[in-house]
């Protein structure tokens, strides 16, 4: 019997993309475009007849932008989408918007050489969208509390600990929602999110709106200081040395590691040589394996590890993967890592 395949439906103004995408989805063994549409109102009528399991959706496009679509989808009819957007700081705003929203994830769309640019993107996404059809919409309750009374029963050390982050697919949110409680006087955290690098600076002023603590795009050289959120940019591995009797961060380009160039594994391994037992470090919901081995180690070298759980995560592929390693001393629903973060501050 063969296998059912996933069902995939394309929405964008370009007929170009609409064609180039539908060659791209067709020529896997798995996945079938089943209907294209070239704005969202002529899509309404092909989502009730063809019930897609993944849809694509560009951002800009007349008469319904993308993220209006969106907001009424997510009401009406929830399912995985996956968001086209340009790669500009209005699209990176726009993008960080269709994440609120419940898109699954983002794909920055080249403005030129587009037929080349998506070509070369093919097999990414032809990931994303297996890992997005095995997404269960679902709606869930924001609960950002903490322990009684954690917020006032816990002090912490000038340099105590770093605490590192590592995430993909549905990171975004999961990271703000334990940057939202956190105290303004956490020791320094680091953060490894997969994500377009032109899309890093809006997500990082997407998180300071929510963050009691500053956040900022790290460059080569920052200290890692209490109170501080250094987040990587998209295309480069994040590192860190000693700077006297702190610590700082560093960056290098080179290969990718797990088919990124932002990696956790390359993080979390730093950590773990340079840090050892006053490191955290937390694997978040994204797919594929990036950061278990970097976590593996982090864990040997006497650091608290955590993971999010498969309940709370919106792609249980990282954290799986780490937990499976044996890599992770804690698993818990995303509402309780702030906790379990304060809480291990504190011994």
């Amino acid at each position: 019997m063969e296998a059912r395949k996933i069902k995939v439906l394309i929405i964008d103004d370009s007929a170009v993309i609409r064609q180039l995408l539908t060659q791209i989805f067709n020529s896997t063994n798995d996945i079938e475009v089943v209907d294209t549409a070239l704005d969202p109102l002529f899509a309404e009528q092909k989502i009730q007849k063809h019930q897609p399991d993944v849809i694509t959706l560009d951002v800009e496009m007349p008469r319904m932008d993308g993220i209006t679509f969106l907001q009424k989808l997510m009401q009406e009819n929830p399912r995985p989408v996956i968001m086209l957007s340009g790669l500009t700081q209005q699209g990176g705003d726009l993008s960080l918007r269709a994440l609120e929203l419940g898109a699954v994830d983002v794909v920055g769309k080249p403005t030129q050489n587009v037929v080349y640019s998506l070509t070369q993107m093919a097999d990414e996404l032809i990931r994303k969208v297996r890992a997005a059809a095995q997404i269960k919409i679902k709606s869930r309750r924001a609960d950002t509390s903490l322990p009684s009374g954690s917020q006032h029963q816990f002090q912490f050390a000038p340099v105590n600990k770093i605490i590192a982050i590592g995430a993909s697919t549905g990171g975004t949110e999961a990271i703000k929602k334990i940057a939202s409680v956190l105290p303004p006087e956490t020791p320094g955290i680091l953060v490894v999110q997969h994500i377009a690098p032109t899309f890093s600076r809006a997500f990082a002023n997407n998180l300071q709106s929510v963050a009691k603590m500053d956040v900022r795009i790290a460059q080569t050289g920052d200290r890692i200081m209490p109170g501080v959120i250094l987040v990587a940019p998209g295309d480069q591995h994040m590192t860190i040395r000693r700077d006297g009797t702190w610590f700082a961060v560093e960056f290098q380009s080179g290969q990718l590691v797990n088919s990124v160039s932002c990696s956790a594994d390359v993080l979390f391994g730093s950590l773990a040589s340079t840090v050892g037992n006053k490191a955290i470090g937390v694997i978040l919901t994204g797919m594929g394996s990036d950061g278990a081995d970097g976590l593996l180690k982090m864990k040997e070298a006497g650091a608290f590890t955590i993971a999010q759980d498969e309940n709370s995560s919106l792609v249980f592929g990282m954290p799986k993967k780490a937990i499976e390693r044996g890599a992770v001393c804690s698993v818990v629903h995303l509402d309780q890592i702030a906790g379990q973060i304060m809480l291990n501050l504190a011994k």
